[in-house]
């Protein structure tokens, strides 16, 4: 099998982290939070309550793009969350590479703001989780996204990602 990415995406608090470290583990792949391509600016305006516009993020869509890009040409299988809210970002993030696969984690503002709630030492405020729903633009057909519901534990949730690819596990659990 060529190797292939697997982008996790969806509003903050819809387990991103947690899938996609749950996935690395099973499938024995490398995982990147997109998190972690952020700049400080970026964190320090989220951390206040404002909302980041495109301008914020298009060099952190390209950092993780880049990231995707070095992964695939090492022949190397991989997986990055992304918030990936807007079908730009995604087309930013995905584009032409047919070895990227959109994996989009679906849950109601209910269940996801109870998460956040319980959420503890993240940067991203409740106030913003609102912001994260009316910019969302869900996957359309054309992006053969996996829309999974996040209302199943994380371990089944990533067994239906797994499924749904047509991969196989690495025997971890």
């Amino acid at each position: 099998m060529s190797a292939l990415v697997i982008v996790v995406m969806g509003v903050s608090s819809s387990g991103k982290s947690t899938i996609g470290a749950r996935l690395a583990k099973l499938l024995d792949w490398p995982f990147r939070d997109a998190d972690s391509f952020h700049p400080a600016a970026n964190i320090e305006k989220m951390r206040a309550g404002i909302p980041l516009e495109d301008s914020d993020r298009w060099p952190w869509l390209d950092a993780i793009a880049h990231w995707i890009d070095q992964q695939l040409s090492k022949g190397q299988s991989a997986i990055v969350s992304c918030s990936a809210l807007k079908r730009g970002y995604r087309q930013r993030l995905i584009g032409d590479r047919r070895n990227v696969r959109l994996v989009f984690l679906k849950g109601s503002f209910e269940l996801i703001k109870k998460r956040m709630q319980q959420r503890r030492g993240h940067f991203m405020p409740l106030s913003l989780l609102h912001s994260q729903f009316q910019v969302l633009e869900e996957p359309e057909a054309d992006e053969h996204a996996i829309t999974v519901s996040i209302s199943a534990p994380p371990q089944r949730v990533a067994h239906r990602i797994i499924s749904a690819l047509g991969l196989a596990t690495a025997g971890r659990s």
